[in-house]
């Protein structure tokens, strides 16, 4: 078999797209022959450093993406339900302690992403499923419980989250995916012959798998996959 492709996934639990982009490489990752890196980053600040606007202040933009985040939700079987003010989920409270977090998960995570995976997923339902904080430490306490982490490791992880250690590393995620040309999320770098090639939002699958050799089999590659 020949060496597996390496492919980093940016992405930010803020953006719904990201956690459609976020399921379906999971579920290829062993479908696939690839080797996938979960790079958890600040979606505000790719928007910043690359003068993009967020969909969600253009108007038109706006209520686009809540009917088609609707049909999404069906197609890709995640369970995507707009926060009852997602202007204030978004743009008001944000993702910076959320991202923070996971990057502190990532941090002292053994065993390779599996931790990272699992909160991650916690964080995406609790707002954009269950219309629920991810700011407030006890939110994120309440996240990291139901990915199977214990009280005590929650506790530490979230005193490790406001270290400078862990706000420079989500800094440099952020600039990392900036380099590669990034402006929104998720963002997908697939390393091939020693080049990377960026695949940007949650609609580019079928365009990716032929550029590195694989077959795409659609959003759910093995169908009797329960729901989440």
């Amino acid at each position: 078999m020949t060496s597996k492709k390496v492919i980093e996934l940016f992405y930010d639990v803020v953006s719904p797209y990201s956690w459609l982009g976020f399921e379906v490489m999971c579920r290829y990752r062993t479908v696939w022959n690839i080797e996938l890196k979960l790079r958890p980053t600040f979606l505000g600040g790719i928007m910043q450093g690359s003068g993009n606007k967020p969909p969600g202040l253009v108007p038109n933009k706006f209520l686009y993406m809540t009917k088609d985040l609707n049909r999404l939700s069906e197609y890709f079987n995640v369970p995507l339900r707009s926060p009852s003010d997602p202007f204030e989920a978004m743009f008001q409270k944000g993702s910076l302690n959320a991202m923070r977090f996971v990057t502190a998960v990532q941090e002292k995570g053994k065993g390779g992403d599996e931790q990272v995976e699992r909160v991650s997923r916690e964080l995406w339902r609790r707002i954009w499923y269950e219309d629920k904080d991810i700011t407030e430490p006890a939110s994120l306490s309440e996240a990291g419980i139901k990915a199977g982490l214990s009280d005590s490791e929650v506790k530490e992880l979230l005193k490790l989250s406001n270290s400078q250690e862990i706000k420079n590393k989500l800094k440099s995620s952020t600039q990392n995916a900036l380099d590669y040309g990034a402006f929104g999320f998720p963002l997908v770098v697939c390393h091939l012959n020693g080049k990377p090639e960026m695949f940007f939002g949650s609609d580019r699958f079928e365009l990716m798998a032929h550029c590195i050799g694989e077959k795409w089999l659609g959003p759910l590659p093995d169908k009797p996959a329960a729901k989440l």
